[in-house]
């Protein structure tokens, strides 16, 4: 938190006290000391930090929540601020100090009663998105000598840190491990679905704290992130929390993520708002104004409409969506003129709006896209896009790039190889069930360099991608 401070990342920290039993005549006292005891902590760490012992946040729903759609989908918080509790806050803020918060919250008696942190956290997250908003129109409107404008403190919550004894939320995908990127619009109701009940021993608050997560995230600005990590791995946290990115992108090969080092118990989950999913297989289903216009303003290249959608409309398989047509995947069956090779699923086109291109949309979208194709069949798959959900024989997926596109270093990450064509990279994914009942069989004896099936694929490829004309003016 000091590091960070010095990067400019200002931390408002609660604290818990899990140890504390509730109702105990010392427990105020313990979670005031706990508090205290943070606070050295920074300071001897070289920060200034400030005790807020007295009660920011008040019990209850925010009045008129019932009514607002606006927390349709969520659970408000069970706490509430006003603008007006938050001088303590500003007043840290101003003074360069960390504020550190002990979860105690004002009753309707207008007692200071002590709640769980994670409502206190909640009702920071949402009262300060609200009172960051209110600054930004009182600076618009006439000068009032007795107003405090505050323009020199900006409330607006960019990040969350959860930090526990526990690290991430565990993936059914990777044998209890993390999840590594977490879409919270299409991904939060499944994760829960599939957290098995052996886990709850060791990661008790897995699932309380991924719907902390959602409720903050649902008040904070659409860039924002939310971090869950042991404080076991600090590194983790400040690298996350200074470039927004999981530790490990979630895109990579499975295979490369299951062998790969930095994946341990404790490696942090960093959760998006993200979009939702959606895999479009009728092409009377397609939006095509709305895919034309993401296109065009990702490839910043004008779409001949007429001949891409004529083409499209006679060999799509099918389109992932992102959202409202954010970010979209485009794969293809191209037929080969040898009537013994099957056709080739081709990715025709992957794009993201510029703007969505550092939110975690780019790896919400190849995720599903391994998922309904090369990765198909794997039960990792299993995911909720309203595709096949796993359930299906996988294909190899191929796709061309210039050979001076910069994104290719991230393709050549994500593919199995590549064959220079000229001009053009040729990039393949292997499907993954395949290859692995074909591993299995053999044991010890491992796969060749080339097997049987795969013969003769590359000239195939090579033939089908070249005579694909290009989409654009």
């Amino acid at each position: 938190m000091v590091y960070l401070e010095k990067l400019g990342l200002v931390s408002v920290v609660v604290i818990e006290h899990d140890t504390a039993a509730r109702g105990d005549e010392m427990e105020r006292a313990m979670v005031i000391e706990e508090t205290m005891r943070v606070v050295s902590a920074l300071e001897a760490q070289g920060a200034r930090a400030r005790p807020v012992l007295g009660t920011v946040v008040r019990l209850g729903p925010m009045p008129g929540d019932h009514q607002n759609p606006a927390t349709r989908g969520f659970t408000p918080p069970e706490a509430h601020l006003f603008p007006a509790d938050l001088a303590p806050i500003r007043s840290s803020l101003r003074a360069g100090e960390i504020p550190v918060l002990p979860p105690f919250a004002l009753d309707s008696f207008s007692r200071s009663v002590r709640i769980d942190a994670n409502d206190v956290i909640a009702a920071l997250a949402r009262g300060m998105a609200e009172a960051s908003e209110l600054d930004e129109s009182s600076q618009k409107r006439p000068h009032d000598p007795h107003a405090d404008y505050s323009e020199d403190i900006n409330l607006v919550p960019l990040r969350l840190m959860i930090i526990n004894r526990e690290g991430g939320v565990p993936s059914y995908a990777r044998n209890g491990y993390p999840h590594l990127l977490v879409n919270l619009s299409s991904e939060y109701d499944f994760i829960q679905d599939t957290f098995e009940r052996s886990w709850s021993k060791d990661r008790p608050s897995a699932l309380s704290n991924l719907a902390l997560a959602r409720t903050c995230l649902s008040y904070m600005p659409p860039t924002s992130s939310a971090i869950m990590v042991s404080h076991r791995s600090s590194s983790s946290l400040i690298g996350n929390l200074i470039t927004n990115k999981p530790a490990v992108s979630s895109s990579l090969p499975h295979a490369l993520l299951q062998g790969n080092r930095k994946l341990t118990p404790d490696t942090p989950t960093l959760i998006r708002r993200g979009q939702p999913i959606l895999v479009i297989r009728d092409f009377a289903n397609v939006n095509k104004t709305k895919l034309t216009h993401l296109l065009e303003s990702s490839f910043k290249q004008k779409l001949n409409t007429e001949s891409f959608y004529k083409r499209l409309e006679k060999y799509l398989d099918f389109i992932i969506v992102a959202g409202d047509y954010v970010g979209a995947a485009v794969v293809t069956n191209e037929p080969s003129l040898d009537p013994s090779f099957p056709p080739t699923s081709y990715l025709d086109k992957f794009a993201v709006l510029p703007r969505h291109q550092g939110d975690g949309t780019v790896d919400f979208l190849w995720v599903a896209l391994h998922d309904e194709s090369y990765g198909l069949g794997h039960p990792f798959s299993v995911n909720p896009n309203g595709g096949k959900e796993g359930k299906g024989e996988g294909r190899d997926l191929v796709w061309r790039s210039r050979a001076n596109n910069p994104i290719n270093k991230w393709y050549f990450e994500r593919s199995s190889g590549y064959m220079r064509m000229g001009s053009w990279v040729l990039f393949w994914c292997d499907a993954e069930k395949k290859l692995k009942l074909e591993e299995c069989q053999r044991a010890d004896a491992g796969l060749s360099y080339i097997e049987n099936w795969e013969a003769g694929r590359l000239v195939q490829w090579a033939d089908v991608v070249s005579k694909i004309p290009s989409a654009w003016k």
